[in-house]
Order: structure tokens, then C-alpha cells, then sequence
């Protein structure tokens, strides 16, 4: 879960980078962008070493931070502008080729077994063979979505958060790239929200939300209210604080925001283990 949680919180921050200028961020916010990323790239890099399938990528990764890092270090602006997006595609490649891209949990809709009608995997028989899973593997483009959408929430809540500390040492900054990613934040955490009830939605197909024996349903409180609607509720007063000029006030709201964040995907990377769905 550490592998996949730092590729996405990578491909997050470096993404929203790209509603930034750096007539109005100074070079050295881009470059400790992908200092983070660089960082990031090590921890998965270590952690997936041991398959040969995925190394490459992950070397290459790393590569490309460093190299992107070195030219916003220098303010070469246009190099700066070939390595975020070179980095970001190799991000999302990246993901790809995670063991973590495969449905973590069981596949589903999962089909009803013969005896009994009960749903779930059929039991192994001595001599059968190998035993395919049954069920339906979740769509590509489903597994997709939810890895840009966690991406899109991490990445723009911890933006906005290291830009309103940019305010500190910059008083005369414009408020406008603040606005700008707690506007996108906003966007995104509406699209993980919807991610979330669709996943939930299938879920419920085949189980039910007052069954307190099954632990997914003891979790998901946890996850929805640390993870979307106490997010949803501190942005909205980070977002009003900047309006009226307290940046400081807003910064210190946003810590909360990214906290929670990190904390509500963490669980939905949980939920996702036993039940294969991004709830």
C-alpha cells in the first residue's frame, strides 16, 4: 500500500504544477516539487526492486525527478516545463506497472456458486488443476480513474498547503494560485467522491451496510467521514479564509486538510485489499 500511496501522492503534487506559473512561484517551489517526487520515487523504487518487470520503470523514475529537479534548480524554464511532463506520463506508466495495479481484493461481481447459491470463490478440489478466480475483473479504466482521482486529491491539497506557506516569505504573492488549487481540489475531491459511491453502489450488490459483522462495514465511516466529508468541510473554510487575505489562517486550516487526506486514502487503500473496490 506504501508503493501505490507515494506514486499517487507523486503524480498528485508534480500534476498540480501545471496551474502554476513561474512568474508568480519562484523556480525553487517547481524544484522542491520534484525533490518530493525524487523522494518518492526512492521509497517505491526500494520496495519494488525485487521485480524485474517494473525496475526499469521505477529507475527511470527516479531519473527523470532528479533531471527535472536540477533544471528548475537552474530556472531552466522550458527543459523544466519537458520533465514535468515527461515525469507525469512516466508517473502514470508507473502505476501501470505496480503490483498494485491488479485488483487488490477479490474480483468482482463476484458469481453465485452452484451449491447453495452462495456467493463467493468456488472451494479448490484435489486434482482440478489450478484454480481460476472467479468473478469479473475490475475494468482498466475504472482501476484508472481511481488512481488519478486519489492522485488528483493528494497531490492538490498538499499544493495548496505548501503554497499558502509560500505567502510567509512571499507577502506581496497574488492570491490567485492558492484560489486556484483549492478550486481544483474542490473539483477533484467531487470526483473521488463519485468514485466512492460508485464502488459503494456495486459493493452493496452483494452485501449489506447493518451487517456489523463484516469489518468493511465497520471502516467505511471512518473512511467517508475522515476521507471525504471532513476534508470537504475544512477546504471550504480554508477556501474562505483566503478570500479575505488570512493566508496564515488558511495554511494552518490546510494542514488539517492534508492530514485528513492522507489519512482517509490510506483507509480507502485498506477497504480496497479485502473488498477489491475503491470504496
Amino acid at each position: 500500500m506504501l508503493a501505490i500511496f507515494s506514486l499517487r501522492l507523486a503524480l498528485g503534487m508534480l500534476g498540480s504544477l501545471f496551474l502554476l506559473s513561474p512568474s508568480q512561484m519562484h523556480p525553487r517551489f517547481f524544484r522542491t516539487h520534484f525533490l518530493t517526487a525524487l523522494g518518492l520515487s526512492l521509497v517505491v523504487l526500494v520496495m519494488e526492486w525485487s521485480d524485474p518487470s517494473s525496475r526499469k520503470v521505477f529507475l527511470a523514475l527516479v531519473v527523470l525527478a532528479f533531471t527535472g529537479s536540477l533544471a528548475w534548480a537552474f530556472e531552466q524554464t522550458k527543459s523544466g516545463w519537458a520533465f514535468l511532463a515527461l515525469t507525469v506520463a512516466l508517473l502514470v506508466v508507473a502505476l501501470r506497472f505496480s503490483a498494485h495495479w491488479e485488483p487488490l481484493g477479490p474480483a468482482w461481481p463476484p458469481e453465485p456458486q452452484e451449491e447453495g447459491g452462495q456467493l463467493g470463490p468456488p472451494e479448490p478440489q484435489v486434482g482440478a488443476g489450478p484454480i481460476v478466480p472467479c468473478g469479473i475483473h475490475r475494468p482498466y479504466f475504472f482501476l484508472l480513474l481511481d488512481h488519478l482521482t486519489a492522485a488528483a486529491v493528494l497531490g492538490f491539497a498538499m499544493t495548496a498547503m505548501l503554497v499558502g506557506h509560500s505567502y510567509l516569505i512571499s507577502p506581496g504573492l497574488s492570491i490567485r494560485p492558492l484560489m486556484l488549487q483549492l478550486a481544483a481540489f474542490f473539483i477533484a475531491l467531487f470526483l473521488r467522491m463519485i468514485v466512492a459511491v460508485t464502488a459503494l453502489a456495486i459493493w452493496k450488490e452483494n452485501h449489506s451496510l447493518t451487517n456489523l459483522n463484516d469489518e468493511v462495514v465497520l471502516w467505511l465511516p471512518v473512511r467517508w467521514l475522515i476521507g471525504l466529508a471532513a476534508p470537504a468541510f475544512f477546504g471550504f473554510l480554508a477556501y474562505r479564509t483566503a478570500r479575505i487575505r488570512s493566508t496564515q489562517s488558511a495554511t494552518g486550516i490546510l494542514y488539517v486538510v492534508v492530514i485528513l487526506i492522507f489519512l482517509g486514502e490510506l483507509n480507502a487503500l485498506l477497504l480496497q485489499k479485502i473488498t477489491g473496490l475503491p470504496l
